[in-house]
């Protein structure tokens, strides 16, 4: 039996799914949430050809396709309306929603309008009012949080819409909402009774990223982690602490020249003169700061410069970055494809995406038979191996099972 339900104490049984996954994707993210529901379908399937497993014949179990055939009708007012194609009731459905997703255009009265964060928050309180009251369970798996870099408040006189979305959900019966390496973690405490989880997607993004570059050696005599400012040190001290690799960052300072007061950064840590740079952030917005901070390591002699970020916005498109890859300032950024990107991003050379898509099939899994998701969400333990695998100049072979499994 798998190692996944004896380290979960289940030796002698498989769990029991808590109801038949149903899957229901905005329109905008279809290609994404079809291809979870092929990986689920092909992942169960395996599954229930083994005799122990006694669910395998349970209705919708094992099944060819996951989605739930839904509308959504836009007015030429920008009004809209949603409508579930088929039944619902007695299952455990997954909306899978991306509201940075901009691909989708409809018409008004005066021209066109792009689909906005907004418009995809207002879809998503559309579908759970649609499923409340028959679906059995309804999770929400959003893996960018709208509003989430506003997590707290700088004057009275602002907005709180992230705490406000987060108690909108936990009020209309959301009963777990999966979001992926949050701005800030701490946005969770505006619902403090609500199931929430923050996978990391640490441990893919480092496999991709050696598995393109065989060069980068995990070893801190070649290779550093630096964040480019003291915000996001957390995350770079998990790159750091699991890879074994020293941390160094930047920090701001403020001084006052002629009574006019200059803001700055400064560097603290280890020499970068001679070595390899991964380049830590939660996201890459306009790209300002990541290309500022490669800017000064390669002044001070940095060798090659990997940026990683799970999210990539490029809110200021793409030239910035081209011209920073052609005067050599960075090798490569990677991100992963949990949001909405482009054809024209994954074409550049530079770009590189790590494929989430059985990471969150996995997870679907998971929580659907009520699984303790702790090392599942945390991948501490995988990115430790990963690390002393390729230590030993070990094939990533293994670790592609492991991801899907």
């Amino acid at each position: 039996m798998s190692d996944l339900y004896v380290n979960a104490g289940y030796q002698d049984e498989y769990l029991a799914p808590f109801g038949p996954i149903g899957i229901i994707a905005h329109t905008s993210n279809k290609d994404f949430v079809n291809k979870v529901s092929e990986v689920l379908s092909a992942k169960r399937k395996l599954r229930a050809q083994k005799p122990e497993n006694k669910y395998a014949s349970n209705p919708g179990y094992a099944r060819e396709d996951y989605i739930i055939n839904t509308t959504l009708t836009r007015f030429q007012t920008g009004e809209g309306k949603f409508a579930v194609d088929e039944s619902v009731r007695g299952h455990d459905i997954f909306i899978i929603t991306d509201v940075l997703s901009r691909n989708i255009e409809y018409d008004l009265l005066e021209g066109t309008h792009v689909i906005s964060p907004d418009d995809q928050y207002m879809d998503l309180l559309r579908i759970i009012s649609v499923l409340k009251g028959k679906a059995k369970r309804i999770n929400v798996i959003m893996p960018f949080v709208y509003e989430g870099r506003r997590e707290k408040l700088d004057s009275h006189r602002e907005s709180y819409d992230c705490a406000d979305m987060l108690k909108k959900l936990y009020k209309l019966g959301v009963a777990n909402l999966i979001i992926f390496d949050p701005h800030d973690a701490r946005i969770e405490n505006a619902v403090p009774l609500m199931s929430i989880e923050m996978p990391r997607c640490q441990f893919k993004m480092t496999y991709t990223l050696l598995n393109r570059f065989g060069s980068i050696k995990m070893d801190k005599d070649y290779t550093l982690v630096v964040s480019p400012d003291e915000s996001g040190i957390s995350r770079a001290i998990f790159y750091s602490s699991h890879l074994n690799l020293p941390l160094s960052f930047f920090y701001r300072y403020f001084s006052n020249q002629g009574g006019k007061v200059v803001r700055g950064f400064k560097y603290l840590g280890d020499d970068v003169n001679g070595k390899d740079i991964l380049l830590i952030d939660d996201m890459i917005n306009s790209g300002e700061t990541m290309i500022r901070t490669a800017n000064k390591l390669k002044n001070h002699g940095a060798k090659d410069i990997y940026c990683l970020a799970p999210f990539g916005l490029f809110t200021e498109g793409y030239d910035i970055f081209d011209k920073a890859y052609a005067d050599g300032i960075f090798k490569c950024i990677c991100t992963t494809n949990l949001i909405y990107a482009p054809e024209e991003l994954k074409a550049r050379e530079w770009y590189l995406a790590a494929d989430m898509i059985p990471y969150v099939a996995r997870i679907i899994d998971a929580l659907n038979t009520d699984e303790s998701v702790y090392d599942l969400i945390n991948s501490t333990s995988r990115l430790r191996d990963l690390a002393s695998q390729i230590r030993i100049g070990e094939v990533f072979d293994e670790f592609n099972e492991q991801e899907t499994n």
